[in-house]
């Protein structure tokens, strides 16, 4: 379905927006952005990954953003292109023009919040209903806080933070500039420590903090565990999808990636650059150096070098992987070339026998 708007922008006005240029109808008025399988004739798509170049043909888009390796030889209209460097970039900059985010909280608290008069609430800031703000806590400048984020005692939020409804900042919790968090994010739980004496699992106390670096983005329902001492830290820019789990004393460096339903064990430390697809499990205690790539649902149980690319479970190198995956697809025949080996082997025994 198109995001639309009751504006229209031509093609040639699109492209002076991502800095591209027109093969079509310039003139042609765009009303909607969609996805290039859902496109309807007044709307605009994008072209970014090569699994989709067959839609290319198929879409009912008026045009598409497309990067200048993606155009087809002897490309003729319709739809229109829009040839730009980075189609995803240049979608997402037309999103915001057709559908701009929802507006901002007015500055302000809430009559149903509840704020302590020791905590430190910036100028500009936003504090919804049924938020609360212990003593102690430090609001930076134009951050917001929606409806039903709890802020603990003595944690600091930069300035132009944005917790969307029902976040939990524990205690003591150190964020910096510009970080957003998902709903019902968790920053600060206890880490899971346990000593065993006979049956009886006694806790461990958890006496550190986290530390999120400006730019930083969690999303919902992702969990980072304080620390069992010291610090567990997130490191500038980095960005973690949903319901992932960082555990206590975990350290993940600058501009790390992660996707959805991954967990990084206690004490691990991630390299700057990282990048982690979706279900990759993590090991304790290990060195994952920076530009590495893992794949999806990979088990990590080994250190891994600086800028490696790894698959698997156990995870190894990547075209290892895909090798051993792509021999496992002929083990039904191979296993039928293997029983008729095994009789040809048994006939020319027993012939052998036979004649000795």
């Amino acid at each position: 379905m198109s995001s639309e708007s009751p504006d229209a922008l031509s093609l040639a006005e699109v492209a002076a927006l991502v800095e591209g240029r027109v093969l079509g109808d310039a003139s042609f008025l765009i009303r909607g952005v969609s996805g290039i399988q859902e496109g309807g004739p007044e709307d605009i798509t994008f072209l970014a990954n090569s699994k989709y170049r067959g839609e290319l043909a198929r879409t009912r888009a008026a045009a598409v953003l497309i990067g200048e390796a993606d155009v087809p030889d002897g490309f003729v209209p319709p739809p229109s292109l829009v040839v730009v460097p980075d189609a995803s970039l240049a979608f997402s900059r037309v999103i915001e023009r057709f559908a701009p985010p929802p507006p901002r909280p007015a500055p302000g608290i809430h009559a149903g919040a509840v704020v302590s008069p020791e905590a430190r609430v910036g100028e500009g800031v936003s504090i919804g209903p049924f938020a609360v703000v212990e003593a102690g806590a430090r609001i930076g400048a134009r951050s917001i806080l929606y409806p039903g984020v709890y802020v603990g005692h003595g944690a600091r939020v930069g300035e132009d933070c944005v917790f969307f409804p029902n976040v939990v900042v524990l205690h003591g919790v150190a964020i910096g500039n510009r970080v957003t968090l998902h709903p019902n994010a968790v920053i600060g739980s206890d880490g899971f420590g346990y000593v065993l004496v006979g049956a009886r699992a006694i806790k461990v106390p958890q006496q550190g903090i986290v530390e999120l670096a400006d730019d930083v983005e969690i999303g919902a329902g992702t969990t980072v565990d304080r620390a069992r001492f010291e610090r567990t830290w997130i490191g500038r820019g980095s960005k973690i999808d949903n319901l992932c789990q960082i555990a206590h004393n975990v350290q993940i460096g600058e501009s790390t990636y992660i996707a959805a339903q991954t967990g990084v064990a206690g004490s691990s430390r991630v390299g700057s650059g990282t990048m982690m697809g979706g279900q990759v499990g993590v090991s304790g205690h290990l060195r994952i150096g920076g530009g590495v790539k893992i794949a999806a649902q990979a088990g990590v149980s080994r250190d891994i070098p600086d800028g490696s690319i790894v698959a698997g479970h156990p995870a190894m190198p990547a075209r290892q992987f895909w090798r051993m995956i792509a021999m496992a697809k002929r083990l039904p025949e191979l296993v039928v070339e293997l029983e008729k080996l095994t009789e040809r082997v048994a006939k020319l025994e027993g012939i052998a026998e036979n004649d000795s």
